[in-house]
């Protein structure tokens, strides 16, 4: 058990992904379903409630159809690892997280790692993959350590003049950002071919899940291993997760929570001089510190002081950029927002 877990509940956590604060929401009463699935979904694992689920999420995201993945490492691993195979090139924005990049490397197609956010990087490691079977654009909208976002529009161009696929993990966009809570792609007009989510953080379960074309489905359902030979998601969570996106979509108010308590955070913090990673926008505050030691000790300090924000440091984050990952969520009021810059202020000190 980390060293801080036990105390947790009773600290004001500010390094959670549970940005609407749904996690700690009871069942839903019209929750009945089964708790496990009790095989592999090609089995004898599939539930009404998978299928349920699904159709709810595919409404929500405006696609054809869904498939519920145990985790978002899962659906990460699976999708890419299915649709990337030799003789392909993917083209990865190198802070990627680390299930996209393992999902790269399992394809044993070429990658191509390109500079973060560097649209014109990627241009170039098209250009060079023009006689590819096929091209792969793979990125985060939100991305989970930095708290900034590619240039969608522009990459999804790029993938239609170089007929590459775009590939998109919306993790950590969605529930907080788009209409209707519906991610970054939709807020830019964009479309991604491959979008992938997760019930994991703003609505607070546990699974994940790969969204778009019913051929899509049909391919993952048969080609992604991580599916294939995982036992389904428990039909009791995917009767909740119904519930919880129909919440979210409705939830204005609480991605207006979210977006206050971001400024209020952000605007404390720079009042203090605090080192925050530049681009990063939304609920994602990264602190860079000059070592990792350095951001042991203020996560430390900042625990004695009744504030929660775990280090991140190397491999998690590349070496130099040792950090505190801030996060926002809409259960932080006003008042606990100002307690936590007075616990910065004084661990700073």
């Amino acid at each position: 058990m980390p060293p801080l877990a036990a105390a947790a509940a009773e600290m004001l956590v500010l390094c959670s992904n549970d940005y609407l604060g749904y996690a700690g929401l009871p069942w839903p009463s019209e929750c009945r379903a089964a708790s496990g699935a009790g095989a592999s979904r090609l089995v004898s694992g599939t539930h009404e409630a998978h299928l349920v689920a699904e159709r709810e999420i595919a409404s929500w995201l405006g696609v054809e159809a869904t498939l519920l993945f145990s985790s978002g490492y899962a659906a990460n691993v699976g999708a890419v690892t299915a649709l990337a195979r030799p003789g392909d090139v993917v083209v990865s924005d190198a802070l990627n997280h680390a299930s996209l990049i393992d999902g790269c490397r399992l394809s044993g197609a070429r990658i191509e790692v390109v500079r973060h956010l560097d649209t014109e990087a990627v241009e170039q490691a098209l250009l060079r993959g023009a006689s590819a079977r096929r091209r792969w654009v793979v990125t985060e909208s939100l991305f989970s350590m930095d708290g900034d976002t590619p240039d969608l529009r522009r990459l999804r161009e790029l993938c239609d003049a170089h007929d590459a696929a775009l590939v998109v993990d919306e993790a950590h966009a969605l529930g907080i950002c788009g209409p209707r809570g519906t991610g970054l792609c939709a807020e830019m007009g964009v479309r991604p071919d491959v979008l992938v989510g997760t019930l994991g953080k703003s609505l607070g379960l546990h699974g994940a899940f790969v969204a778009g074309s019913s051929t899509l489905r049909t391919y993952l359902w048969n080609r992604a291993r991580s599916f294939v030979f995982s036992t389904g998601i428990s039909p009791k969570v995917a009767l909740a997760a119904v519930d919880r996106v129909r919440r979210a979509a409705a939830d204005d108010a609480g991605r207006a929570r979210v977006a206050a308590a971001a400024r209020q955070l952000r605007s404390g913090l720079r009042a203090m001089g605090a080192p925050l990673l530049p681009g990063s926008a939304g609920p994602i505050l990264p602190w860079i510190l000059e070592s990792a030691g350095a951001a042991v000790e203020m996560s430390k300090r900042l625990a004695h002081e009744g504030v929660l924000v775990q280090a991140i440091r190397p491999p998690t984050v590349p070496a130099g950029t040792s950090r505190l990952r801030i996060t926002a969520s809409a259960l932080l009021s006003e008042a606990d927002v100002d307690r936590a810059l007075a616990a910065f202020r004084r661990a700073v000190r």
